[in-house]
């Protein structure tokens, strides 16, 4: 019994001592710290380091040249050291909004060590916080009824395997029997089912408008629009790899043939309504291409349709797809079948931004009635986020 004792104290003290360990490797430093006026300041103990700069969505972009075009980047300013080994940087008074940054240390990027507040858009992590008010409180947890969130795999015939998707269910869902109109929501290229419940702020906007009655309550489904992909990185057989932008089975008609496998699954398992007027598809950059021939391939499916940041192109070089043939034809049927409301959403920086007037003209052209909302800057999750919280009131009305 005196062993047992001196055994369970000394695991009970090394136990403390990790504990321990772990609060202390994270040290004093507050990061990021917003401030009374809205500015935030950042800070990072390394007394070591030669030089350490902060780059984020914050900063004045800077244009890069990308295999898709040039598009904006994060700026990038530098940080004081102290006498005491830490860094800092205040930052002008914010805009409510999220924000993402990181650290570069000495020419390497790092997340903040002080903040366990992170997001993964396709293959880098950074650190995230949220400066209060206006449209950025959509995307707080709020004290407002919740909705869950969950993580399903689904059968697909058409692609001839499993895959996973995530869907929100709004508050209620689980106590009711009530019936609920669906919101598919599609993500960009790298992305996969989880970009838009993280990046996207989903449950939390929608919560906080289904809490206002600013929208109706509704279950949305955010699928993994890659067609040979299974689930998000780390959640397949195909283990943890790493994620890239481009895959070859994004935008080769694949994804969009195989979607009535996504609506029977939903409309099997879950309580939702069965009209064309209860559902909408939306989705950004890919997203939007996805949402956009889909709708016009099953124009008996979807009564609202969003196009946020669209990529309104033809189809890669090499691609075959029933699919994308007849895009006219299609539309022109689409349109006949006078869907309830046809939204776009583009910033005026945006490098798809000329796409998106040209098939705006083509719609005017053709008498075909749509709404249309513009933003500034370019082709960010700042903008998508807007996009989904301006759409979602409008639906099911």
């Amino acid at each position: 019994m005196k062993k047992f004792s001196i055994l369970s104290l000394a695991l009970m003290c090394s136990a403390s001592s990790f504990a321990q360990q772990a609060l202390w490797g994270a040290g004093d430093v507050v990061s990021p710290k917003i401030n009374s006026d809205n500015s935030v300041t950042f800070s990072i103990f390394a007394p070591e380091a030669q030089k350490i700069e902060v780059t984020g969505d914050f900063l004045p972009t800077k244009k890069v040249q990308t295999p898709m075009g040039e598009m904006d980047a994060p700026g990038a300013t530098a940080l004081a050291k102290n006498d005491k080994g830490v860094w800092e940087y205040t930052s002008t008074p914010l805009a409510p909004e999220l924000y993402s940054y990181s650290f570069v240390i000495d020419g390497v990027k790092v997340t903040d060590p002080s903040s366990i507040y992170q997001i993964r858009d396709v293959a880098s992590v950074t650190s995230v916080f949220i400066v209060e008010g206006e449209r950025a409180n959509l995307y707080k947890v709020n004290d407002v009824p919740h909705g869950s969130v969950a993580r399903v795999w689904y059968s697909s015939p058409t692609l001839k395997i499993d895959r996973r998707m995530t869907i929100y269910t709004p508050p209620g869902y689980e106590k009711g029997e009530a019936k609920y109109p669906v919101l598919y929501l599609l993500h960009g290229a790298g992305g996969d089912e989880e970009a838009w419940i993280a990046l996207g702020r989903t449950s939390q906007i929608l919560d906080n408008l289904i809490a206002q009655g600013k929208a109706k309550p509704m279950v949305v489904v955010m699928t993994n629009g890659n067609a040979g992909q299974k689930a998000a990185p780390g959640e397949s057989e195909r283990g943890m790899y790493k994620p890239s932008l481009w895959e070859e089975t994004k935008m080769n008609g694949d994804f969009e043939a195989a979607f009535p496998d996504v609506v029977s699954y939903v409309e099997t398992n879950y309580r939702v309504e069965q009209e064309k007027q209860s559902r909408a598809i939306c989705g950004l950059s890919m997203g939007g291409f996805h949402s956009l021939h889909i709708s016009k391939q099953y124009p008996d499916l979807f009564d609202y349709v969003g196009l946020f940041s669209a990529a309104i192109m033809p189809p890669q070089q090499g691609v075959s797809s029933k699919v994308y043939d007849d895009f006219d034809e299609k539309l022109k049927v689409q349109f006949s079948k006078k869907p309830k409301l046809y939204w776009i959403a583009i910033g005026t920086a945006d490098f798809l931004f000329q796409n998106n007037v040209d098939f705006r003209k083509k719609l005017d052209e053709n008498g075909y009635k749509y709404e249309y909302y513009e933003t500034g800057e370019g082709h960010i999750w700042k903008n998508w986020r807007i996009y989904l919280a301006e759409f979602a009131p409008k639906l099911f009305k």
